[in-house]
């Protein structure tokens, strides 16, 4: 949709052809329904996976965040800052989609719902893209029709079909933002446990190998019957399903207490009551889910005497908390997933254009090419950035065109 009006904006006539019966259904559901639409810092380098830095950087140079909030705002939506994510003011993202369709018939763009693009062929000069039903003739072509990421909205790998039929290369498809599946038995006793926690990735590639610490992130993480999820474990995910796919191991090492130091959590173990059992010794500390299973990875029974304790299995008892491993064996899918890595190689796109530079007047934007964001928004900037910039280019900017499609 952001192709399409930008491209109308610089004078084509522009169809949008949809497979869904309405633009936007996958929109919907970002955001937990209230649409994270973009996020002010952008500080971090690692914030897209995938493509060379440069190769986003040139994007953004040319449609940045301030132009995203400044389009929106223009046709009408209103927005709030909470902690640099950006959300609509109604919280609600089906008025992202209302405003973003509003623009499309502002800006006379013909919209063709239950019309799924099959194939692209050049003939006589022109492009024909064909539908199961019809076929339609343009000048220039905006294929964006996302990943295969969460199918229930209608993703899959359509988009991803065209561009191999015009040529392109596919870098391998993953999930990228997804819970992931362990093996170990005690997460079920943990299933339905939300906690606080620092979440490092380590991976090695043989049993023998020493662990290599990836990537960590901080937030709340929750327990699953088969894992484990929460938005910090999503931040890990790509890198774990890479490690994976390439044959390696990937284990989680969980602080459960990362509001203390190794030294405060020891020191605060040495001074609480131990009148009772090791098993009510945690409590306040710990949530209740938790305790068993902590206490069983170290050999003791819940019914054994705090007292008893040894300034040594304290201690252990402290690494337990601070470095509580979890090993990863595989996630959910794209079913569960919010997006996907991989896609159109972007060594096959003009830079700053997103033209395809084996086949002229084909552009690519969105999810399908190999660009993936972190949570928070980064998703969406990418997916109005190089719709923009797509749209734009494919309109030839200020010269008129005799069609575009997205």
């Amino acid at each position: 949709m952001m192709a399409a009006v930008k491209a109308a904006e610089c004078g084509a006539r522009v169809t949008l052809l949809e497979a869904n019966e309405k633009p936007g259904k996958k929109l919907l559901v970002t955001g937990n329904g209230r649409c994270n639409l973009t996020n002010l810092d952008q500080s971090d380098p690692k914030r897209y996976r995938g493509a060379d830095k440069k190769f986003t950087d040139a994007v953004f140079a040319k449609f940045s965040v301030q132009d995203t909030l400044d389009c929106f705002r223009a046709a009408g939506l209103l927005l709030t800052d909470r902690d640099g994510y950006v959300y609509p003011l109604v919280g609600q993202a089906s008025a992202v989609v209302e405003i973003l369709l509003a623009e499309c018939r502002r800006k006379k763009v013909k919209l063709k719902t239950n019309e799924r693009a099959v194939s692209i062929e050049r003939k006589n000069g022109e492009w024909s893209v064909l539908t199961q039903g019809w076929h339609y003739e343009a000048d220039a072509v905006v294929i964006a029709a996302g990943s295969k990421a969460a199918p229930a909205t209608g993703a899959g790998s359509g988009g991803y079909q065209l561009a191999e039929q015009l040529g392109h290369r596919i870098v391998p498809v993953h999930e990228a933002l997804t819970p992931l599946i362990s093996g170990d038995r005690f997460v079920k006793k943990l299933a339905g446990l939300r906690m606080r926690s620092r979440v490092t990735l380590e991976i090695r590639k043989g049993s023998k190998d020493p662990w290599r610490e990836i990537t960590s992130e901080v937030g709340e993480v929750q327990w699953t019957e088969y894992g484990i999820s929460g938005i910090c474990v999503f931040q890990l995910s790509r890198y774990a399903i890479d490690a994976i796919n390439a044959g390696e191991q990937a284990q989680l090492r969980l602080d459960l207490m990362p509001a203390l130091t190794m030294e405060e959590l020891k020191r605060e173990l040495l001074t609480r009551p131990a009148d009772d059992s090791v098993g009510k010794y945690l409590t306040g500390l710990l949530p209740a889910k938790m305790i068993p299973v902590l206490l069983q990875r170290m050999d003791l029974r819940p019914e054994q005497r705090a007292e008893m304790l040894t300034e040594k299995e304290l201690d252990r008892m402290a690494v337990q908390v601070k470095e509580f491993t979890l090993a990863v064996t595989g996630n959910k899918g794209c079913e569960m997933a919010q997006v996907c890595a991989g896609g159109v190689d972007t060594a096959e796109l003009a830079v700053g254009t997103l033209e395809s530079t084996r086949c002229p007047g084909i552009y690519f934007a969105g999810e399908l090419i190999d660009v993936d964001g972190k949570c928070g928004g980064y998703n969406l900037q990418w997916a109005w950035s190089s719709g923009a910039v797509a749209g734009r280019n494919a309109a030839g900017e200020k010269e008129e065109k005799k069609e575009c499609f997205e």
